[in-house]
């Protein structure tokens, strides 16, 4: 049903969406040293597991791209690479999230790291027929001056390829107050604001992510579910969620994906977007989140559009580009 509609992306992140052939010829061209030279292998450790217990175990799969994410051409090609792969997908526009300061490790400073990623994206827009953004994200492991240097680092790239920042990694309850600063900050120099929140941890934090950090969208969101303020809050203010099911079902987030809130939330008038997360990792791509998530529910293209409608609507693409994606729909 999908392959030929319009699609948006707007939760997708670099490092979890890296070809396993690309993590083979990087670490081969760059000399780093895999866990194995079976390509085979590599794809199996690639992809998380499908006793995966928790968000903490799924963000373990990161460490294998991460190795091949350390140099400018590794990170332009894998850019360029993954919007190749969505443009086959008929995904008009993308944004495509990263943590620049996971890419330091040979010495890169955050703003190289950062430009590299943005020309890899306006390469393959010249290419393909898609458009595309950045969110910086900061890690939650890191603190809130680790925050500040990734915000100072993008601020010049406002606009001009970037346009939010975030709040990623591992979840506990009431991490938003130390990051308030920061994202004030932020938003004064013109950053959009989403926050992974109420995923691994309760939904107070979604609560916190929209009053405390002002956030425009939420990653997840799915706990809000049994958490009436934070719920009232999203559907009152009209915040999207971006909504993740494999994923969600993957790290334990849900049992099921037919308990998967997601359904009641949109028949409840909340704004939410389906996305992939992290295309290698979870093993999908957008076309099959789709088809899957639309056959257990039961929706039909009229739902789409609606969906689509609100995607658009939420994304942090200037409004030629959000009129631009109105019209293919």
């Amino acid at each position: 049903m999908f392959e030929n509609l319009p699609k948006i992306e707007l939760h997708c992140h670099l490092d979890g969406s890296v070809r396993v052939e690309t993590i083979f010829d990087i670490a081969l061209k760059e000399k780093i040293d895999l866990p194995s030279d079976n390509i085979d292998e590599i794809k199996k450790l690639s992809k998380v597991p499908h006793d995966c217990t928790s968000l903490d175990e799924y963000l373990k799969k990161f460490d294998l791209p991460l190795k091949v994410m350390q140099s400018k051409e590794s990170l332009k090609r894998i850019t360029f690479e993954l919007l190749e792969d969505v443009s086959k997908e008929n995904i008009k526009y993308i944004e495509i999230r990263f943590a620049p300061l996971l890419h330091t490790q040979n010495g890169l400073s955050a703003k190289s790291i950062i430009e590299s990623v943005v020309e890899g994206i306006r390469d393959a827009e010249s290419v393909y027929d898609v458009k595309g953004n950045l969110i910086l994200g900061c890690m939650r492991t890191m603190t809130s001056e680790e925050a500040l240097l990734v915000i100072e680092a993008g601020k010049s790239f406002i606009n001009r390829g970037v346009v939010a920042v975030d709040l990623c990694g591992p979840e506990k309850d009431g991490f938003c107050s130390e990051y308030e600063e920061a994202f004030k900050l932020a938003r004064d120099y013109g950053y959009k604001v989403t926050v992974h929140a109420g995923e691994a941890a309760s939904g107070k934090n979604v609560l916190d992510a929209i009053n405390i950090l002002k956030a425009d969208r939420i990653g997840h969101g799915i706990k809000i579910n049994g958490e009436k303020d934070a719920y009232d809050l999203v559907k009152n203010k009209k915040v999207l969620l971006e909504i993740c099911p494999t994923s969600n079902v993957q790290t334990k987030t849900v049992d099921s994906y037919k308990s998967h809130p997601f359904y009641d939330f949109y028949k409840d008038n909340l704004n939410v977007s389906i996305n992939t997360d992290n295309r290698t990792v979870s093993d999908i791509s957008l076309n099959s989140e789709l088809n899957l998530i639309f056959d257990i529910f039961n929706l039909n293209l009229e739902d789409y559009k609606i969906i689509y409608k609100n995607t658009v609507e939420a994304s942090f693409a200037d409004k030629e580009t959000k009129k631009y994606l109105y019209s293919l729909i």
